[in-house]
């Protein structure tokens, strides 16, 4: 018989224990005042075909979705295998996001960065309160998708590839 071992609230072991899930990386930006604003996140996942929605998780101290959630329009890339530093950028508490981060924007103001597997072009569909985050749920309105890039993966606290079998 296998056992599993209490959780006792640890936070880091919780964090680790999560790690052990491989997910992609998504950017989600958007032009907010005639500036650029994105952020990264790895919680993305699909929610629904009818209607289209897709969702992310945010930090509740987030200081950049506060800004993003005021946008008509939301970019959504599915960050590409070499996207490391792009993701990091997009990550950075301090300076500017996009440095570095080759990017387009569309006619409502949706950010897409170059080289993505998948580009959604997105509006704020709900936001649902969850522990110390929000789920944010996301219409889709449009897209691009290149199946054949291969995808940003994190998992163990590590960017990693798929490899085929």
């Amino acid at each position: 018989m296998i056992e599993i071992e209490p959780f006792d609230q640890d936070a880091i072991r919780l964090r680790r224990a999560f790690g052990c899930f491989p997910s992609g990386v998504t950017a989600a930006c958007a032009i907010v005042d005639s500036v650029p604003v994105g952020m990264a996140a790895s919680s993305f996942t699909s929610v629904s075909v009818t209607p289209p929605l897709v969702s992310v998780c945010v930090q509740d101290i987030s200081e950049t979705w506060p800004r993003l959630r005021t946008a008509t329009r939301l970019g959504l890339s599915v960050l590409a295998e070499g996207h490391d530093r792009a993701c990091r950028s997009l990550s950075d508490k301090n300076g500017d996001r996009f440095a570095g981060v080759d990017w387009d924007q569309s006619p409502h103001g949706s950010i897409f960065v170059h080289g993505a597997s998948l580009w959604l072009d997105c509006s704020l569909h709900a936001e649902v309160p969850a522990g110390d985050h929000a789920i944010v749920v996301l219409e889709v309105h449009g897209l691009r998708a290149e199946p054949d890039t291969p995808p940003l993966v994190f998992h163990g606290s590590r960017f990693r590839r798929l490899a085929a079998i």
